[in-house]
């Protein structure tokens, strides 16, 4: 895409085929760019080869959730840059960091702790260029469908952690230098054979298109398809010895799944639709190189300019406009509006004026004790299953990231069903997940085997709801002026979790704790039994504790405005809530 004309606005320069060959190679892209979610599965490996202790280990986790989260610099350079010249630097990133924690981990060269935790945080840094340049591009192919596309893109994101931990067990021989070092190298020929494909394409303009429904509703199946799928395949291969042949025909019917997207453009190119006459109301957008800003590992949202109560179906009704106008007033309780100053609730916020606002800090509290929480067990799954008597981890990791998948999914469609039905606050739902998470961790703190995988579960599923309602709550209350910058800044809630709860609380008593069971062993040594993570999961509790108590007082904060948003059972909007999910 090019920038220019004043002000640095530009128009997206498109090619004149349809935009599903690239979102079908944008699958791919997003599975190579899940790879922060496999640190469990090297994790141990990293830790025996190179007898770091585990609160060495859990700072190495840190920098995992750091290079997996900080997201600015490829969102700034996303708007400038083509997206196959993004794709590149992250499989740069990838190659780099990962290739360097290769040659640690098989010792065959030795290097610094700093310099192993600065490759790490570079590798995992890959997720966030790969998932702008998928995101980004195909939101603007699909300008009308944007949180279908959205929503679709992160889902494989999480599944992606199932898609790894399948290669893992069937291909790679449980073997982690393996792992590494597909990372590696696997990842930048994943992103040399479709960055041609990635690329702006003819814009889809019809939202009324039943065809182009149903591309999307098949496309959503066959990710679910493929979730499940890998669920069942990673449980027989725990459960069972499969024979090579086996093994290597499950992982076909993998790949199988995941090319399944392409069908869609297949079925095109057989069987052309006939094209209908252009409907008059029809806008066709102009992209500005300045509309995004701001990405994640897995996350580029756009940035809309303009008001956050401009429609983007192509009307100005100011007779709605001002209606909308005249709700948010009431719901933010102004009697007298001259007295007014600054935006109001709804209205688009600047970053600054978003960061002294108490629903700011109120929403990052909400978060961080429910993600910065749920991160710490993410990063110490493999000894959290050893700890409690599972030797084979790899079905833990499966478990969270199709868990996380449909809590995606569920956080969305939920949330927004009842805030248009019932115009209940989607932080709700945080506080509902907080709650399932405090039971969660007193069932992790009892370390019982048989109780691994049901914590895993219900972890992974309010994890993702977690993420999920984040999005759009920040959208609905500070707009999309600077949506970009403040949706980056909550996302620091993840490595901010990972250092607090992870490196300094649960690295330091998993360390105390295998000290007393190995009494003289100068050398990292494994800690069994709940006492490992017992008081860990206790702390965490009792965040998520403090988190809900926090969300009834925020909740009870923006119910009017919520109450006067969806007043008439529509979000009048710019349908952002939409596009977020």
């Amino acid at each position: 895409m090019a920038g220019g004309g004043e002000g640095g606005v530009g128009r997206v320069k498109a090619g004149s085929r349809p935009p599903w060959v690239g979102l079908a190679a944008a699958v791919w892209v997003q599975v190579a760019a899940g790879s922060a979610y496999v640190f469990p599965l090297y994790s141990h490996a990293v830790r025996e080869a190179l007898g770091y202790n585990q609160k060495a280990l859990t700072m190495l986790g840190v920098a995992n959730d750091v290079g997996e989260n900080v997201g600015l610099v490829p969102g700034v350079l996303a708007n400038r840059l083509p997206p196959w010249l993004i794709l590149a630097i992250g499989s740069a990133c990838a190659f780099f960091g990962f290739g360097t924690v290769w040659l640690a981990v098989t010792k065959t060269v030795a290097m610094p702790y700093w310099v192993l935790w600065i490759a790490l945080c570079i590798g995992t840094n890959s997720s966030a260029w790969l998932g702008t340049a998928a995101l980004v591009t195909n939101m603007r192919n699909f300008p009308l469908s944007r949180g279908t596309v959205a929503g679709l893109i992160k889902g494989y994101v999480a599944v992606s952690a199932a898609v790894y931990t399948e290669t893992f067990n069937g291909m790679l021989q449980n073997s982690p230098a393996n792992l590494l070092l597909l990372l590696a190298l696997g990842i930048p020929t994943a992103c040399i054979v479709v960055m041609y494909f990635v690329r702006p394409c003819t814009p889809s303009l019809d939202e009324d298109n039943a065809t182009e429904h149903s591309h999307f509703v098949f496309t959503q199946i066959s990710s679910v398809v493929l979730g499940v799928y890998l669920m069942v395949a990673t449980i027989l291969g725990d459960t069972l010895k499969l024979s090579a042949t086996i093994t290597y025909l499950l992982f076909g019917i993998m790949i199988v799944l995941l090319l399944s997207p392409l069908a869609i453009p297949i079925k095109m190119t057989l069987y052309p639709s006939k094209p209908k006459g252009e409907k008059a109301s029809t806008i066709v957008p102009s992209y500005s190189t300045d509309s995004l800003s701001g990405a994640d590992q897995e996350n580029s949202e756009p940035l809309l300019r303009g008001s956050s109560r401009t429609l983007l179906n192509g009307t100005n009704d100011s007779d709605e406009a001002t209606d909308v106008d005249l709700l948010l007033a009431e719901g933010e309780g102004a009697v007298n509006l001259k007295k007014r100053r600054g935006p109001r609730r709804g209205d688009d916020f600047t970053f600054g004026e978003a960061l002294v606002k108490a629903d700011f800090w109120l929403l990052f509290i909400v978060y961080f004790c429910g993600v910065g929480t749920g991160v710490t067990a993410l990063n110490n799954l493999a000894q959290i299953g050893i700890a409690a008597g599972a030797n084979d981890t790899t079905i833990l990791l499966c478990l969270f990231g199709f868990c996380n998948f449909v809590g995606r999914i569920l956080g969305g469609s939920v949330s927004e069903y009842f805030v248009r039905s019932r115009m209940l606050p989607r932080p709700f739902w945080m506080m509902c997940t907080q709650v399932i998470m405090v039971v969660t961790f007193l069932l992790f703190a009892t370390g019982l085997h048989s109780l691994i995988y049901v914590s895993t579960t219900l972890l992974g599923i309010c994890y993702g709801v977690q993420f999920a309602v984040m999005i759009p709550t920040v959208s609905e209350l500070f707009g999309l002026k600077d949506f970009g910058l403040m949706y980056n800044f909550m996302l620091l809630v993840n490595p901010l979790g990972a250092f607090f709860f992870s490196a300094l609380l649960a690295g330091y008593i998993y360390d105390k704790e295998a000290a007393k069971q190995h009494p003289g062993v100068l050398e990292a040594s494994n800690c069994f039994g709940p006492d490992c993570f017992r008081v860990t999961f206790y702390v965490c509790a009792m965040v998520c504790c403090c988190g809900i108590l926090v969300s009834v007082f925020f909740i009870a904060r923006i119910k009017p405005v919520y109450q006067m948003l969806y007043a008439s059972g529509s979000f009048r909007h710019p349908r952002h809530h939409q596009l977020l999910h």
